[in-house]
């Protein structure tokens, strides 16, 4: 029994040894297979990324036509690369040509297009401006003429007033009417005669289609008589000058009143026909219903006096003015004794 036991292990031994024989060499057999894949998995790469290389050289060529497929369709490998190299040896002589033109080109064209974007916002903009300034100019043209014609329209009826047989009237002038005119005001002028009528059609005939920026001016034209004769300002004697302002003022004063006025001696250059005229309109206009203003004057004259509210007479004592508060009775006393 215990001879079968030694020839049981020595079998066994050798049984091992069979084993781990095997083991090593399929150990080393499945090194080699690995070795053998992991250079079929290097190789597969490098296929692989060849063949992405090609793929982007084959868009970069972008569609080839078919004619040029089938041109070199049956040639080799050996012939493509020949003809390749030809091809690249032919293009080294455009070395020279800038590479980035097309970057530039494309970075340019996207500037461009930014800045046609910005032009035509501006232009907007620009148009829109442009716009406003019409609107603002055309409202103050407006303002301008409304103006105008009011203070013309109470320049005839307060000259009409002081003047009962007389006329006035306010004309815009403008830079075509001196082309148009021309010497014939300059005649009329010298002449010191015009007709009121056809001075009325001149000035209604200036309608909308003037812009203020053409006007030059404000012409006067007056007629003291019922015959119709038109004198400018150029024609008129002081006194009449004086009535003229003075209707000016009051038309004024109607159009955009003022809480008081102050004058020195209006009625200096006035006979005393215009003189009471005038007093009465300042009396008319002070104790006015709808706008009552007040009117301080100087005067030497007894119409003023005679309209006035108080009357205050000024001294000079020791070179000291004094003022002192008089009747109406010690001030037409006062400037009788002038």
């Amino acid at each position: 029994q215990a001879a079968s036991l030694k020839d049981a292990a020595r079998l066994a031994k050798k049984a091992l040894g069979d084993l781990k024989t095997q083991e090593a060499s399929d150990r080393e057999a499945l090194a080699e297979v690995e070795k053998q894949t992991e250079k079929q998995l290097n190789k597969r790469s490098m296929l692989v990324q060849k063949r992405e290389e090609n793929l982007r050289k084959i868009q970069q060529l972008g569609s080839l036509p078919a004619a040029e497929l089938e041109e070199h369709r049956d040639d080799s490998v050996k012939e493509l690369m020949r003809k390749l190299h030809k091809v690249n040896t032919e293009l080294t002589k455009y070395s020279h040509v800038n590479k980035k033109a097309l970057d530039q080109y494309v970075n340019f064209s996207e500037q461009r297009e930014a800045l046609l974007e910005r032009k035509q916002e501006l232009d907007k903009g620009s148009e829109a401006i442009e716009e406003l300034i019409e609107a603002l100019d055309r409202q103050k043209d407006e303002a301008i003429l409304r103006t105008f014609k009011g203070v013309s329209k109470h320049f005839s009826e307060v000259f009409k007033e002081l003047v009962p047989l007389g006329r006035g009237q306010l004309i815009m002038r403008t830079s075509a009417d001196r082309e148009e005119a021309g010497g014939a005001e300059e005649e009329a002028e010298s002449q010191g005669t015009a007709s009121l009528s056809a001075a009325s059609q001149s000035s209604s005939g200036k309608g909308g289609g003037h812009r203020v920026n053409d006007f030059e001016g404000v012409q006067v034209r007056v007629s003291f008589t019922p015959a119709g004769e038109v004198y400018l300002m150029s024609q008129l004697s002081g006194g009449q000058k004086a009535l003229v302002a003075l209707s000016m003022i009051f038309a004024i004063q109607r159009c955009d009143p003022a809480p008081f006025y102050l004058f020195d001696e209006l009625d200096q250059a006035l006979d005393s026909t215009y003189r009471a005229a005038v007093a009465a309109m300042i009396q008319r206009q002070a104790n006015a219903a709808n706008s009552p203003t007040q009117f301080i004057t100087t005067t030497f004259r007894p119409e003023l006096v005679k309209v006035a509210s108080k009357c205050y007479g000024i001294s000079l004592q020791n070179k000291n003015s004094n003022i002192h508060a008089l009747t109406k009775g010690d001030a037409l006393s006062f400037v009788a004794d002038l």
